[in-house]
């Protein structure tokens, strides 16, 4: 049980911290700038860990592994990573910006499912959609 809950446990601590940091970046300063520094930060972080993880570690061994989503996730985090500063920088509140997200989010990602992946399109799933639909409605609202 452990195992099936402490990933997600991960995340929505992560994403927390995640969203104040990103809240936080000075106003004035430019979102691909900082990002570089959060890159940094991020590929020493994730080279100790990988590291320190493994016995025997090869990094060259993993990196013949390789294909092409390593290099499409790089571009997409920093998407994802500069649309939330510039989300901020907007004036999305800290409070509906994510829930908002992750019901639009939710909303794509079961029709993904179902055509790219043929997981099952459920009257349930739909009625999820709808919910999402009148909830992000009501988020939305002034």
């Amino acid at each position: 049980m452990f195992s099936y809950i402490w990933p997600l446990a991960l995340v929505i601590i992560s994403n927390t911290f995640y969203q104040i940091c990103a809240k936080s970046v000075p106003e004035k300063m430019d979102p691909f700038a900082s990002l570089t520094v959060t890159y940094l930060i991020g590929a020493v972080i994730s080279a100790v860990l990988y590291f320190a993880l493994n016995k025997d570690a090869n990094i060259l061994q993993e990196y013949k592994k390789l294909n092409w989503a390593p290099a499409a996730l790089g571009l997409i985090v920093v998407g994802l990573e500069a649309g939330w500063i510039y989300a901020y920088k907007a004036g999305w509140p800290v409070s509906t910006a994510q829930i908002a997200q992750c019901a639009a989010l939710g909303i794509v990602l079961i029709f993904v499912g179902t055509l790219l992946y043929k997981e099952r399109l459920s009257w349930n799933k739909l009625l999820g959609v709808g919910i999402c639909m009148v909830g992000l409605a009501f988020i939305n609202l002034k």
